[in-house]
């Protein structure tokens, strides 16, 4: 008797049409239960779905009741609640119909379910909704997504019944929104409707696993069943069956077949020596041979033990079960088994672990296998009393390279980089990926400090020279972090952290060079954790102030504006130096947040100022490349009052650098609201005159390097600063002198052209009681003359 499971269902890919209850496979899958399973989950939640069109049917009637009749209200509530109920009705009675198993009919049956629920609740949104305001639409598009939600959950079991309700129900509330709220509202709406729909999709589809599987499991509990009751002949499974002498007997075709052996002559022959093998003689048995072994002699019974049995010169791996036999006096009499040929599942297994611990696109170790291997070598350091190493590559400018010439140049890049590092391994390193343009390399032996430092030089001059690829050369370097073990940590996460902290160390240092950890990097990076965590909560705890240094005009030296600096007064950490929080906030994104704490706290405070001088503000890319900092500088000078002529926002040259990204748009939309610019640091950075010349800059602010260097007599400065002085003249354009801190360096700036000094000769940045003071002094002063 042939045995051959009928489930089909170990398979990955299920057929989605029959999923759907469109069709019935023409395969050996018996979808009868699998069915009866959709149905019977889809009764489980009807009672819920019921209270869902129910309490959801008021919550429509409630927000309509504006502008609907009353009576239209409650007939239509009346129809959704008879038309939940009787699905619900159908749904309970097709639970204990349908039990066991269902047919094709019964699953289809529930589409016409699906669009008589969708068909009574499109009727507000079509009927009504289109017609209301705004806030009655979204009122609406509320209350239909948590019922869209819901019916999702009670549905799911049914997806093409569910997927018609959502798709009909989602279109109706899409056409709503079009009319109400416009295209992207719709578009929102189409999007939820989509997501809901794959993920009802995905949980019919689990159901359909999971009932699969139970099948699956339940035919194979049958399979093993027949097995052991001896009425298998051909099947992938065989019975085995020894003697207390542990000798074969009633050997089966199926056995005899496996073990490449007539079926007469196996019997009797000892069940260790036909699983031996050549290697009987010999002696050379495998370690799960020898734990078979012992297994039988303790007359120990044992299950899916795995062996290697080489049959007619090639080897096959087995899985095999047994439990002792004993006759009815409990005298042993031998063993009885089962055993599956799995040497398919074995490579199946080994090519999956490979994958698993081998990197697809270079074919190295990835971060697995890489952790795997510095770990042991930690081990074996601890053991011999020696070092270890760990080496983090990081690839210099990589990411140009993806940016211009697209990942899959890239991709080939990164290959071309790994044979290279490939041959500058030997037995005692490990080179693997850790993802994306990162590379890492294991060193067993690192007893030599001069030898892994030549290799991490080594790796940055070969990945250093040119790569042809495409009728491209392409140049890129690379950045390492060498750490120690166990001196740089004790464990392979503190040696890779470390070598993370010296490479971070390599690429500001500017790449194309390596770095070994030492303590303070680590104490600089607790630094900053510690300092990222408080900065989160600094403008909640009302930690940050401003201050206010003044602006005045060169040459009458009369007030025109302050500039509001940002300080940081830690309760424990004390006052902390900007040059520190700043570039810290700009790389945690928290620059954002801070900078409009900035801007309102600034604007709010300039308006109470008598004197009608300016507040200049200092402003991030990161604010400038988000459209919607338009929308928050419009609102800190309404809510100030604060006249925008009056508002100043300093800019510097970088954040031109990052093309596409709207900052010149942005830019000009503030100026429309009538907010000047001023273009600060200019000369330092990355100058260019294109964007003086499409950026309406009100002033330009020099650099305090350029007015130190011009008052040492410094000629390259000098002429820097009159080459700015004429280029803002020629564009209508005033310069602010920064750091001007003698009366020397005043006359030299004013004689040079600048229009406004700022600095400690006039003033240093000031609490915002004196600046508050001096701004109306000189209102004061004003009005008197």
């Amino acid at each position: 008797m042939s045995i051959e499971p009928s489930s089909q269902f170990a398979k990955p890919r299920l057929d989605v049409r029959a999923l759907l209850g469109l069709y019935d496979p023409a395969d050996t899958t018996d979808w009868a239960p699998i069915r009866a399973a959709q149905l019977n989950a889809g009764g489980q939640l009807a009672l819920f779905l019921l209270g869902a069109n129910v309490v959801g049917a008021m919550l429509v009637a409630l927000v309509l009741e504006p502008v609907a009749p009353l009576w239209a209200l409650a007939s239509w509530g009346s129809v959704v609640a008879a038309v939940a109920a009787s699905i619900t009705f159908r749904r309970l009675a097709a639970r204990q119909r349908t039990a066991q198993t269902a047919t094709l009919r019964d699953v289809r049956d529930t589409v016409l379910e699906g669009i008589a629920l969708a068909a009574v609740w499109s009727v507000p949104p079509l009927a009504f909704g289109i017609r209301s305001d705004v806030t009655i639409a979204f009122g609406l598009w509320i209350i239909v997504s948590l019922l869209m939600t819901a019916s999702a959950v009670a549905m799911a079991a049914l997806p093409l019944a569910t997927l018609v309700f959502l798709g009909i129900l989602g279109s109706a509330v899409s056409i709503m929104l079009f009319f109400v709220g416009g295209p992207l509202m719709a578009s929102t709406a189409l999007l939820f409707t989509t997501l809901l729909m794959i993920g009802c999709f995905m949980r019919g589809k689990a159901l359909v696993v999971i009932r699969a599987g139970e099948i699956a499991l339940s035919e194979r509990d049958e399979t093993v069943s027949l097995l052991l009751r001896e009425f298998e002949d051909h099947s992938a499974d065989w019975l085995w069956e020894t003697d207390a002498n542990r000798r074969i007997v009633r050997a089966s075709p199926r056995f005899a077949h496996s073990v490449g052996l007539d079926p007469l002559a196996v019997n009797g022959m000892p069940f260790l020596q036909v699983l031996a093998g050549p290697t009987w003689e010999a002696g050379n048995f495998s370690a799960a041979l020898r734990t078979l072994a012992a297994k039988l002699k303790s007359r120990e019974g044992f299950r899916d033990l795995l062996l290697p049995v080489e049959v007619n010169g090639k080897e096959h791996w087995w899985e095999i079960a047994a439990n002792p036999r004993f006759d009815e006096r409990g005298v042993f009499v031998g063993f009885r088994g089962v055993g599956s040929d799995v040497t398919e599942q074995r490579v199946s297994a080994d090519k999956i672990n490979r994958m698993a611990r081998y990197d697809t696109l270079t074919g190295l170790p990835n971060r697995l296998l890489i952790n795997e291997a510095l770990a042991q070598a930690m081990v074996d350091a601890d053991k011999w009393g020696s070092r270890c190493a760990f080496m983090m590559i990081d690839l210099d400018r990589f990411k140009a390279v993806n940016d211009t010439l697209g990942h899959q140049i890239g991709d080939r890049l990164l290959g071309r980089v790994s044979e290279r590092l490939g041959q500058l391994m030997t037995d005692n390193e490990v080179i693997g990926r850790l993802g994306g343009d990162e590379f890492a390399v294991v060193i067993r032996d690192a007893s030599d400090t001069a030898r892994v430092e030549k290799l991490a030089q080594t790796i940055i001059d070969a990945l250093s020279h040119p790569y042809d690829l495409d009728q491209h050369t392409l140049y890129v370097g690379a950045s390492v972090g060498v750490a120690t073990g166990p001196r740089d940590g004790r464990t392979a996460e503190m040696l890779i952290r470390s070598a993370d902290l010296a490479l971070y160390r390599s690429k500001d240092a500017g790449g194309g060079t390596f770095r070994s950890y030492e303590p303070q990097l680590h104490v600089d990076a607790e630094e900053r954790r510690v300092l990222e965590m408080a900065l989160r909560k600094a403008v909640q705890n009302n930690e940050m102030h401003l201050h206010y240094q003044p602006v005045v005009s060169a040459d009458t030296g009369d007030l025109t504006g302050f500039e509001a600096l940002l300080r940081w007064t830690h309760p424990v950490l004390g006052n902390i130096s900007p040059v520190k929080f700043i570039p810290l906030a700009e790389d945690a994104r928290l620059i954002a947040p801070i900078g409009e704490w900035v801007l309102r706290t600034a604007c709010d405070e300039a308006a109470r100022w008598s004197s009608p001088v300016r507040v200049a503000v200092n402003v991030s890319p990161d604010q400038l490349h988000n459209p919607a900092f338009v929308s928050v500088v419009a609102s800190a000078l309404a809510n100030s009052g604060l006249p925008p002529e009056r508002l100043e926002l300093e800019v510097t040259e970088s954040v031109f650098m990052r093309e596409g990204t709207g900052a010149t748009k942005v830019l000009e939309r503030i100026l429309d609201l009538g907010v000047r610019l001023s273009l600060d640091d200019f000369g330092t950075g990355y100058s260019s005159l294109g964007y003086l010349s499409r950026t309406r800059f009100s002033s330009i602010k020099i650099d305090r390097s350029f007015v130190q260097g011009a008052s040492k007599g410094v000629p390259e400065a000098i002429a820097i600063i009159r080459a700015v002085v004429a280029l803002a003249q020629s564009l209508g354009m005033a310069t602010t002198a920064e750091g001007v801190e003698t009366e020397e360096e005043h006359r030299m700036v004013q004689d040079l052209g600048c229009t406004k000094v700022q600095g400690y000769y006039f003033g240093r940045p000031l609490p915002v009681e004196e600046a508050r003071a001096i701004a109306n002094r000189n209102w004061n002063k004003a009005a008197a003359a």
